[in-house]
């Protein structure tokens, strides 16, 4: 009898599986390679592997290190030496969410295109590297994160762009951290305008109320830390409100992670 199951596997049998596997992957990349050479994410150039940024658009991204502040994860111009130290935006203004973390700046290099292609072209295949690269800038927050819950589209918007990009990089997250993803953990239960263009009072006006966490999905996330996923922070205005929703619904604790913030302007 043949076992499917590489866990039932005896040991010798599990390593052979596990040979074969590495074998029958490393053929499939090679396939890859050959019919559709790698190229960079933003500007097309050939690089060594896929889902990488050449050498010049991997200088020209903004990534987000520390020192920075450590609840709204903004980068401080220089280090002062101070651990635990809050940004006068986080004293001033403290999120509903506990802390967050990005990537990189969503101003600088080809960031705000891989968002933009990402959200807007139809380029679902993005998720995977930059959903692996919010897993490293995270690996803070998920290491305290019981599970991940994407912010969700309402469902006219769903329909129309055929697919919700803070989930794609939500199971990529998960997928690499070993935690749960729910994603209908949390509903958007009023269609909203979209946030472009609107200053941070409207902004926050315009998402007030259109969050909330289904009666079926309280059990889930009761007495739970959560680690908020989306593609970008800007004002921080969604991510309070879908903050606040999950909180209300039992949440202890809820923490943000992106793929990109606004540094230089809310």
């Amino acid at each position: 009898m043949i076992c499917d199951d590489p866990a039932l596997a005896p040991p010798p049998l599990l390593a052979v599986w596990s040979k074969t596997l590495r074998r029958g992957r490393a053929l499939a990349d090679a396939v890859l390679d050959l019919v559709f050479p790698p190229a960079c994410l933003a500007c097309r150039k050939a690089v060594t592997a896929h889902g990488a940024l050449c050498p010049s658009c991997w200088r020209r991204v903004g990534f987000i290190e520390r020192p920075y502040c450590e609840r709204l994860g903004t980068p401080f111009p220089y280090d002062l030496g101070v651990p635990g130290l809050l940004s006068p935006e986080a004293m001033a203004n403290p999120p509903v969410y506990h802390r967050a973390r990005a990537v990189a700046r969503f101003e600088d290099g080809p960031v705000r295109d891989l968002v933009h292609r990402l959200k807007y072209g139809d380029r679902l295949e993005l998720a995977k590297p930059l959903g692996l690269w919010m897993a490293r800038a995270g690996a803070e927050l998920l290491a305290g994160a019981d599970l991940l819950v994407p912010v969700p589209l309402h469902r006219r918007r769903l329909i129309w762009r055929r697919f919700n990009q803070a989930n794609a990089l939500a199971e990529i997250v998960g997928r690499a951290s070993g935690k749960t993803v729910e994603p209908f953990a949390l509903a958007r239960i009023k269609p909203t305008l979209p946030q472009v263009g609107l200053s941070r009072a409207q902004r926050a006006d315009n998402v007030q109320g259109a969050f909330a966490v289904p009666g079926s999905a309280q059990g889930a996330i009761a007495g739970r830390n959560v680690l908020l996923i989306d593609d970008v922070l800007t004002s921080g205005a969604t991510l309070n409100a879908a903050a606040r929703a999950l909180l209300r619904g039992g949440a202890a604790r809820v923490d943000v992670l992106v793929f990109a913030r606004v540094v230089t302007s809310g």
